[in-house]
Parts: structure tokens; C-alpha cells; sequence
């Protein structure tokens, strides 16, 4: 590494995760690599967060902020207006991340300069950490706005971006309690290059809550999002590319929706997916699948 370190900036959002705050911020505490600020942000926590957080604060480069419950995005955009470093990571308190994880993606960005959004992958753990599985959808590298409008590939946890991203895009919408994530990467990948490592770079806690979600509601929000991207960015994408996003979202809802036993629903998806690309195989195969179901 270059005789340059610069500073990364770590933003924490909270509520209600004293239990687990402290294994977050300990992963950050033992990174190999020093130049850090952590921002944590809580987010009008009701449980003892304030007790477990007190006795890191006496080290410097920890950084608490404190909001009337507003939600994540909020929480976000406000540690980064503070934030100073070059670069900016997302480590939420449930999470927690490798020792090497800072260092190894430094490293990276020096050798790739050409990068601006790196990330990798999650090893998905339940809510008393016990592995659940490492199994990780597919990833891209590039320019991969075509790729993003399908699905949100990118990792929050994972990633480290710079700090010019935001300065010049923005941070989190803030329109919606769910998919935020979806939203930023998806604008990002309009104007950014993204680079996909194949490391574990983050231990992401699946709890309860998360595992029972309502996933229609999901998809109601995700068509919202991939809309409104049409909408701001025409130019991103072309117009057969904005179209094979779309019918590849609406095939995954059908999909689904036939799967839960929703078939009618599910038919009436995979027709809108059918109209955005009429001539794909994957699109009558997924017809004929959930039409024989």
C-alpha cells in the first residue's frame, strides 16, 4: 500500500440492537487497517444501545449522533453530512465484518483507480450467529445499470464507495422504508463503475422479522424504484435494455406469485413480462411454468 491512507468513513445506523452493537463495533475496532471514522446514528433507540456504545466512545474515531425515530435513510444521510473520509462503508448493527475487510478493499481501490462502487459478499447468519449458508446471488462488475434494473445484486454491508458518489448523486431517497439500498445502487449504477470481489466481506444477520417480510409488498416497492430510475435516468440504459429489466422483474414477481400459490396473479405478471419482450425464451418458459403449476 501507498505511503497515502486515506480515511474511511463507516456509517452505523441503529434501533433497538443493543444486543448486538457491540459485536459490530468490535469488528470495526480490530480492522487491520487504522484510518477510520465510525458514525453511529441512533435512531431513538428504547433499549440500553446508550450502556453497550458508552465505553467505546472514549475512543476517538468513534463518533455517536443521536435522532428522534425517523429510520434508517435518515439515519444515513445524517452521519453523511458529517462524514470526512474519502471513502464511505455501510455497517449496520446487526452485522458485523472480517478484520482484513478495510485493508483489503484500500488495497483494491489503488490497484483499480477506475473503480468507484466495490463490494462483495455476505455470509448469511441467524439471529444467535450461527452460519445459515454462503450462498450468494450472481454479482457483476462494470457498468451494470442493465443488471441492476433486473435485481439489486449489490451488498450493503460489503461495500466501500467514494465519497464523490455521493457528493454528486446524493445519498439515501428516504421515499421508502424498504429497498432504500436498491434505490442508491441502482442510481449509482447509472453514472458509476462497480467492482465485484468474490470475498466475504460482511456477516449478515438474517432475523425473524426479516425472514417473514412481506415480499409483495417488496415488489410493489422494487417496481416503484426500477419506474422512477426509467424516468430520471433515460439515458442510462437503452430502450431495450430499460425493457428486458422490466420484463425480468416482472417474471421474479410471477414466479413468486405462482409459487405462493397465487397463480392467476402470477399469470398476469409473466403477460406484462411477455409485452415488455415478447420474443425471449426465458420469458414463455416461465409462462408455461406457472400456467402447468
Amino acid at each position: 500500500m501507498s505511503l497515502h491512507r486515506p480515511l474511511v468513513s463507516i456509517i452505523t445506523p441503529t434501533y433497538n440492537r443493543a444486543d448486538f452493537i457491540g459485536e459490530a463495533v468490535e469488528s470495526v475496532l480490530v480492522q487491520s487497517y487504522p484510518d477510520f471514522e465510525l458514525l453511529i446514528v441512533d435512531d431513538g433507540s428504547e433499549d440500553n444501545t446508550s450502556e453497550v456504545l458508552g465505553p467505546y466512545l472514549n475512543d476517538s474515531r468513534i463518533k455517536l449522533f443521536r435522532q428522534e425515530n425517523q429510520g434508517q435513510s435518515v439515519a444515513r444521510n445524517l452521519a453523511l453530512a458529517e462524514a470526512k473520509g474519502e471513502f464511505i462503508c455501510f455497517l449496520d448493527s446487526d452485522n458485523y465484518w472480517p478484520k482484513q475487510k478495510l485493508e483489503q478493499q484500500v488495497r483494491l481501490f489503488e490497484a483499480h483507480p477506475e473503480t468507484d462502487v466495490l463490494y462483495g459478499d455476505n455470509v448469511i447468519i441467524d439471529e444467535n450467529g450461527r452460519e445459515i449458508s454462503r450462498k450468494n446471488i450472481s454479482r457483476y462488475s462494470g457498468r451494470i445499470a442493465h443488471q441492476m434494473i433486473k435485481d439489486n445484486c449489490v451488498a450493503m454491508n460489503t461495500t466501500m464507495a467514494r465519497r464523490k458518489c455521493f457528493d454528486e448523486m446524493g445519498g439515501m431517497s428516504g421515499k421508502r422504508r424498504v429497498a432504500d439500498d436498491y434505490d442508491l445502487w441502482l442510481r449509482l449504477s447509472a453514472k458509476y463503475i462497480f467492482r465485484y470481489e468474490p470475498e466475504y466481506w460482511a456477516w449478515y444477520r438474517v432475523m425473524e422479522d426479516q425472514i417473514s417480510s412481506d415480499k409483495t409488498r417488496r415488489f410493489r416497492v422494487n417496481e416503484e424504484i426500477i419506474r422512477d430510475f426509467r424516468r430520471d435516468y433515460p439515458d442510462a440504459l437503452s430502450i431495450k435494455e430499460f425493457d428486458r429489466g422490466f420484463a425480468h422483474f416482472h417474471l421474479r414477481k410471477g414466479r413468486y406469485l405462482g409459487s405462493a400459490g397465487r397463480k392467476a396473479e402470477g399469470i398476469k405478471e409473466i403477460g406484462k413480462a411477455i409485452r415488455y419482450a415478447p420474443l425471449e425464451y426465458t420469458v414463455w418458459r416461465s409462462f408455461f411454468a406457472v400456467l402447468l403449476k
